[in-house]
C-alpha cells in the first residue's frame, strides 16, 4: 500500500497507508487527517480538499484536469503552481511516499 505523508500548516505530520486507487482526499478522511474538509465528497465540485503537492512529487502526480483547474480558482488559501484538489490524485505504487501539505484554511 502506498504511504502518504500529510504535513499540516502548523508543521504537524501524519503518515498513512492507503490502498492503490484510493484518492489522497479519501485516505486523509479515512485516517482522520485534519485540514481536508471535502465538502463535495470527492466530486471536484468544491475546493475544500485543496492541497499543495511537494515539489518533488508534482510531475509524478500529473497536472490538474480542466474541471479541477477551474475549481482551483476558488480556493480559500493561495493557489500555487503545486496546488491540487486531493480528490483528483489517485494513489498508485508510483506515489508511495507522496508528501502533501495542507493550506492554512479550506473555507
Amino acid at each position: 500500500m502506498p504511504a502518504v505523508k500529510y504535513i499540516q500548516f502548523d508543521g504537524a505530520e501524519q503518515t498513512v497507508d492507503a490502498p492503490v486507487g484510493t484518492s489522497v482526499m479519501q485516505a486523509a478522511l479515512t485516517n482522520g487527517v485534519p485540514g481536508i474538509l471535502a465538502e463535495c465528497g470527492g466530486a471536484a465540485s468544491c475546493a475544500t480538499c485543496h492541497v499543495y503537492v511537494d515539489e518533488a512529487w508534482v510531475e509524478r502526480c500529473g497536472p490538474p484536469g480542466d474541471d479541477e483547474n477551474d475549481m482551483l480558482e476558488c480556493t480559500a488559501s493561495e493557489r500555487r503552481p503545486n496546488s491540487r484538489l486531493s480528490c483528483q490524485i489517485e494513489l498508485s505504487d508510483e506515489l508511495d511516499g507522496l508528501i502533501i501539505r495542507t493550506p492554512e484554511t479550506q473555507s
